[in-house]
């Protein structure tokens, strides 16, 4: 109904925005940081580790502040798992889940909140369990 309404009062289709892929990975990390309610300076240095892997490209500690901005505001992880899963492949896919796991490792005291997140997250970007055990176990060994 509102699409309708913008669409005859601009006469565009409404086309909604997408998702900022890079954003929604590092909202993604603040989540697992966040899930065991202590955030942990460890886990924001594996977050910004991990930021400087998967995007190298973008300024580590903008997308570190933004994240957190986001996640105080938002409550659905579909819309930022959806950008990932319609901007990145497999092989990138997986190497953000073994981020979270790393991330979710980093203070040595992997909470069940964690885990339990990572695991929302893998379904939502279509991650095999294989996949999802592989990631945990590389991420635990390293």
């Amino acid at each position: 109904m509102i699409r309708k309404f913008f669409e005859k009062l601009t006469g565009e289709q409404y086309v909604p925005e997408s998702e900022d892929s890079a954003i929604a990975a590092a909202v993604l990390m603040t989540e697992i940081i966040r899930a065991d309610h202590d955030v942990d300076d460890t886990e924001k240095d594996a977050m910004r580790a991990a930021l400087k892997s998967l995007i190298p490209e973008r300024d580590v500690e903008a997308l570190l502040t933004e994240a957190f901005d986001t996640v105080d505001v938002s409550n659905d992880l579909q819309r930022f798992t959806s950008a990932i899963h319609d901007q990145w492949g497999p092989d990138q896919k997986l190497e953000l889940l073994v981020s979270l796991w790393r991330i979710a490792y980093a203070d040595n005291d992997l909470d069940k909140y964690e885990e339990h997140m990572i695991r929302r997250i893998a379904d939502l970007l279509y991650i095999s369990h294989s996949d999802f055990i592989k990631a945990k176990i590389t991420a635990r060994d390293h």
